[in-house]
């Protein structure tokens, strides 16, 4: 059975739900006031829906030609069967109806999975940001990571 997911813009609404996963999937997660400036500077906010649920969502600036991912997850029940590549070629695809030509990111070194699906969606290390990531003990540093749309 194919999956069905539908794509639709985050909004003040959705945050709840947001930002009780973004707590579950992440030692540092945003919180609710990150995401409420996000939006509200205009960044593109997605929620993906899976059969009209929700099961994951994104944040990505959009400056000239480029598009940065700030945050994106998948929510745990829903990892593991193709949904973070699908949601990666949504926000590709969204980035270049919005003229960008190349899509950046940065990613814990530890975050195996993370790297896995990037490196899959064609992102290459392109540089590390020394001390990027608050950890358990200290900093953890940042890989950047580019692909081209």
């Amino acid at each position: 059975m194919a999956v069905r997911l539908d794509f639709i813009p985050m909004s003040e609404q959705d945050l709840d739900w947001v930002v009780a996963q973004e707590a579950r999937l992440h030692p540092f997660p945003w919180s609710r006031e990150n995401f409420l400036d996000s939006l509200a500077a205009g960044y593109g906010g997605w929620v993906m829906l899976d059969a009209g649920q929700p099961a994951g969502y994104a944040i990505v600036l959009g400056v000239l030609d480029e598009a940065h991912l700030l945050n994106i997850s998948v929510a745990q029940d829903a990892q593991g069967c193709g949904r973070g590549s699908m949601l990666l070629e949504h926000l590709f695809t969204r980035a270049r109806d919005n003229g960008a030509s190349q899509f950046f990111l940065e990613v814990r070194p530890s975050n195996l999975p993370a790297r896995a699906l990037y490196q899959k969606a064609g992102f290459v290390e392109i540089g590390r940001r020394r001390g990027y990531y608050p950890a358990a003990e200290g900093r953890e540093d940042a890989l950047v990571m580019r692909a081209a749309l």
